[in-house]
């Protein structure tokens, strides 16, 4: 009779117009209020597409086979293959498709590296992404129910029957709040992961997790994803794993978004709080690397690092909310950073005495321009810091959303902890991402995930609702 679809980020409002066209009477549940509904997806602004030939979204081809070896690229190899494959073929048919749900596309933003042919750009950002399937969604008859918090799933051995929600602000019924038991024909969980759960982080992370700065929307605190696990479904990906990017350290808590972060790292060095570097910053292109920092900036003392460069490639990245710090030489710059002077001097003048150029620094490309004798080495667009003034930015890593959620079939089923699917239970999104994803990342390619698995979850949850009624 209806689905019910949990979570009213990209990857949920796909589901529920995918399953609305097919014909089912869908009831959206949306954790935040109205003013903040979206979830992480208010915060993107673009998406990775397999395409043959150039298109709306997009200036070059880039083909399947492409995207495929770049998605093993970044994540070793450790991916569930079906699911991945899955994923880029269907990417082929996402933007005529998101066109149809009044997504339009604009040029590529100025400082992008390399993103012009491989992502297409949507007009507005995530937050007219969110809106235009918002319409789309609620003009086909999707009822949409916001402060609803999914606190558990009833189900009848592998049918889930009831999805239990906290109706109001309230975030439960002895705190204002109003528990709803909704029967359902079908659900499609799609309430993203568990990164806005700082205890549940900490189970991981520890006492580092006191300096993770949560880039998206406060709402995803996993709460629909326990229900999961308490209803016996499978978990998949790893525990620790996380999207995680350096961010600005004067970034807020919560759901700073995209203009927190900071991309000046391949144009000059990174250092920790001893002013010591501890990773190549020029190991691959951008946007193939900029969400292992995050990370990597967790396993350096204090959970912080520094981004350092000079006049040459100042204003060359796109700009965050904040100016960075400025100054006339070294020693005034790691002052103001709350670094050693003599460290850091040592530091750069290490890294320019190193820097061997074959031709001009090309920001674009992997250039070849690289250090030698240095350890760790910069791969690519070396050259030195020398040329005043000179800026840093202080870093923390930045959590965007975590990899361990549950496991799918093909039909994005979830699966049961005995490795058989629920019949009627879908999953889709950062939810599930990680069963793709098992580390590493490509720009833009997690709301792939959320729109190709939230339309086969809406299309397939559809099947047996019509089926039941």
């Amino acid at each position: 009779m209806n689905v019910v679809v949990c979570g009213g980020g990209n990857a949920g409002l796909c589901a529920a117009i995918a399953a609305r066209r097919a014909g089912a009477s869908v009831v959206l549940l949306e954790g935040a209020p109205a003013h903040m509904r979206g979830g992480n997806t208010r915060h993107t602004r673009d998406i990775r597409l397999a395409h043959a030939a150039p298109n709306a979204a997009a200036t070059g081809a880039y083909p399947e086979e492409e995207l495929y070896a770049d998605l093993l690229r970044v994540t070793g190899g450790e991916t569930d293959e079906p699911l991945a494959r899955r994923t880029v073929g269907d990417s082929t048919q996402l933007a005529a498709w998101m066109e149809a749900q009044g997504v339009r596309w604009q040029p590529p933003l100025s400082g992008t590296l390399h993103l012009s042919r491989t992502n297409g750009f949507f007009l507005g950002g995530g937050k007219a992404l969110a809106n235009s399937y918002y319409d789309t969604a609620q003009r086909l008859g999707v009822r949409v129910v916001y402060d609803a918090m999914v606190r558990a799933f009833a189900s009848d051995g592998a049918c889930v029957t009831h999805v239990i929600y906290t109706d109001g602000a309230g975030d439960t019924a002895a705190n204002g709040g109003r528990e709803v038991r909704l029967a359902c024909d079908a659900v499609v969980v799609a309430a993203g992961g568990f990164e806005a759960d700082l205890e549940w982080l900490r189970a991981y992370w520890g006492d580092a997790a006191s300096h993770f700065v949560i880039r998206g929307t406060p709402y995803n605190t996993g709460l629909a994803l326990r229900a999961l696990y308490d209803a016996g479904a499978q978990p998949a990906g790893d525990p620790r794993g996380l999207h995680s990017v350096a961010v600005d350290a004067r970034a807020p808590r919560f759901d700073g978004g995209i203009v927190t972060r900071i991309d000046a790292i391949p144009f000059g060095i990174a250092v920790n709080a001893n002013a010591e570097r501890f990773y190549d910053e020029g190991e691959d292109l951008w946007p193939k690397r900029y969400a292992i920092w995050g990370k990597l900036i967790v396993e350096q003392p204090g959970q912080i690092a520094y981004a350092i460069f000079d006049a040459k490639t100042a204003g060359r990245f796109i700009p965050s909310a904040f100016q960075p710090q400025r100054a006339d030489t070294l020693d005034v710059l790691a002052a103001s950073l709350g670094l050693d002077g003599a460290a850091l001097a040592r530091t750069v003048a290490s890294f320019n005495a190193a820097v061997r150029t074959h031709g001009p620094v090309d920001l674009g490309a992997l250039d070849g321009n690289a250090t030698a004798a240095l350890v760790p080495p910069k791969s690519n667009w070396a050259q030195p810091i020398d040329s005043p003034p000179f800026y840093g930015y202080a870093l923390r890593p930045g959590i965007t959303f975590t990899y361990r959620g549950v496991a799918v079939d093909g039909d994005a089923r979830v699966l049961r902890a005995g490795g058989e699917p629920f019949e009627n239970a879908f999953a889709a999104g950062e939810c599930m991402a990680g069963n793709i994803l098992s580390r590493g990342y490509l720009a833009g390619f997690g709301l792939t995930i959320g729109t190709v698995f939230g339309r086969i979850a809406g299309a397939n949850a559809a099947m047996p609702a019509r089926a039941r009624a």
